[in-house]
């Protein structure tokens, strides 16, 4: 622990503290508004609430403000590469960094591969309805699991095994967006949602969101799973699937050592980006779901249901619909970059702890990248992002990241007692009260994703598990002695 901290603070030498309250909830603002709010807020209204997803994402956005209170106190502790996974793995231990590591694994493989699939639903979009050229055929985009109304059965979803592909090459290359860029494609992202909200107001058709909450049965989707849909459950299943619009708003809290007053603009950073792009959810879904019904989101809608609930229900607005279709595809491609980006850093991390194999950490000679981490993420991202129906792996994302803010909520808990002298830039505030409620209220949304969802966690912790004994436990650093650990 003492060394961690010695190089933290060798770390902290080379960052200048530049960013204000401000700097951090546009910072915000640009995570949090991605891909999961024009795929999963339809999902979720079809599947779990109706026009009740907006209370969905109240609930939703509860749950990350009190995880990420609790992860700018770690983050602002230690200001070391590899956050919670690094952290937990100096503090509390090798098996509970094997657990979050694992399941950041699951967080970013999957959430790469649901953002890959939709990203091919909306290059046919685009090919249909602003090319105007033929889609590309049903089979060779959507999963084996999938068949089409009229009796098409899928193979291989090739648009989103390619995109994978591209941005992983890119990625062993070195190849890195520019912050010029990345601001453009979040402004661009943010007018989108903001026209929406806007221009779609006039349309909202009330017999859609009649009632507003559906009264409680049960949905059977196309791969006959059962969802809780309407009532309270449907409300925390809607959460949980929502979640995933949410992921990425933690890129706050890890700037948290260069910020400029961290106990005081850390949590309006958090809080500010939260509630502004909460507000932008809620108006967006309650708009989304007055321009169609719930069956249309079922059938017609799909992935594309934002440019197809437009073009359906906004005569005269189609340029809306296109204009969204390209600059969706541009804002997705970004996302599969930053969650393979991040996958590969994870993959890095525990190969040079050894508890994935070596190979891992291995740089490439030339590019100085982590090639052999990049190219295992791709085989795994592509087999996800071919085979498996977006739904499946959405939902499997938003349970990974879920079960990893649960723990960060625990360890701050932990680590107040174990290490009380620990130098905290910001303090999570009423402690252990915010870390429980955390917890709570996490687990609810967990709890409303359902069981078919939870035997998928578990069963990914399960194999996690095995090649921790099998493989990791053996070869790790901290058990070959004190001199392959001592750089941790």
């Amino acid at each position: 622990m003492a060394l961690l901290l010695a190089e933290a603070s060798e770390s902290e030498k080379g960052l200048k503290r530049t960013l204000t309250a401000w700097s951090l909830v546009a910072l915000g603002i640009g995570a949090i508004i991605g891909a999961g709010l024009f795929v999963r807020t339809a999902t979720a209204a079809a599947q779990s609430a109706g026009p009740s997803v907006t209370i969905g994402f109240i609930v939703a956005a509860i749950g990350c403000a009190l995880a990420g209170l609790c992860y700018a106190e770690l983050s602002s502790s230690i200001p070391i590469a590899g956050s919670a996974y690094t952290y937990t793995y100096a503090t509390m231990g090798e098996l509970l960094a094997w657990i979050i590591g694992w399941d950041l694994i699951l967080e970013y493989a999957v959430g790469a591969a649901t953002v890959g699939i939709a990203w091919s639903e909306y290059l046919n979009n685009l090919l249909v309805n602003v090319l105007h050229t033929s889609p590309i055929p049903y089979e060779w985009c959507h999963s084996p699991f999938q068949t089409s109304p009229d009796g098409v059965s899928g193979i291989i979803n090739l648009p989103a095994l390619f995109i994978v592909a591209v941005i992983s090459l890119l990625l062993i290359k070195g190849t890195q967006e520019s912050a010029f860029v990345n601001s453009l494609i979040v402004i661009v992202k943010v007018t989108i949602v903001v026209l929406i909200i806007v221009l779609g107001w006039n349309f909202i058709n009330p017999a859609n969101h009649t009632p507003y909450i559906p009264a409680p049965s049960v949905f059977t989707d196309e791969h006959g799973v059962g969802h809780s849909f309407g009532g309270i459950w449907g409300i925390l299943g809607a959460a949980g699937t929502v979640f995933f619009a949410f992921i990425g708003f933690d890129a706050v809290s890890t700037a948290a050592q260069e910020t400029k007053n961290p106990k005081r603009d850390m949590p309006i950073g958090i809080l500010g980006s939260l509630a502004v792009c909460t507000v932008l959810y809620i108006l967006f879904a309650h708009v989304l779901t007055g321009l169609e019904s719930v069956e249309f989101f079922r059938t017609g809608g799909k992935e594309a249901s934002v440019a197809n609930a437009i073009t359906s229900a906004m005569p005269g607005y189609e340029w809306l619909s296109q204009f969204v279709t390209v600059a969706i595809l541009f804002g997705f491609t970004s996302v599969i970059l930053v969650m393979l980006l991040g996958q590969s850093r994870v993959f890095y991390s525990m190969g040079k702890d050894g508890l994935l194999p070596k190979a891992f950490g291995d740089l490439h000679p030339k590019f100085k990248t982590p090639y052999k981490a990049n190219l295992a993420i791709l085989v795994i991202v592509g087999l996800f992002a071919a085979f498996v129906p977006g739904d499946i792996v959405g939902d499997m994302t938003s349970i990974g990241t879920l079960f990893a803010f649960i723990l960060v909520c625990i360890s701050v808990i932990v680590l107040r007692k174990t290490h009380p002298e620990m130098k905290r830039e910001f303090k999570t505030p009423f402690v252990p009260l915010v870390p429980i409620l955390g917890v709570i209220v996490c687990l609810a949304m967990i709890a409303g994703l359902g069981w078919t969802n939870w035997l998928r966690l578990a069963a990914w912790l399960a194999i996690g598990l095995v090649i921790y004994f099998l493989y990791g436990k053996k070869n790790s650093r901290l058990n070959n002695g004190p001199d392959n650990g001592s750089d941790i």
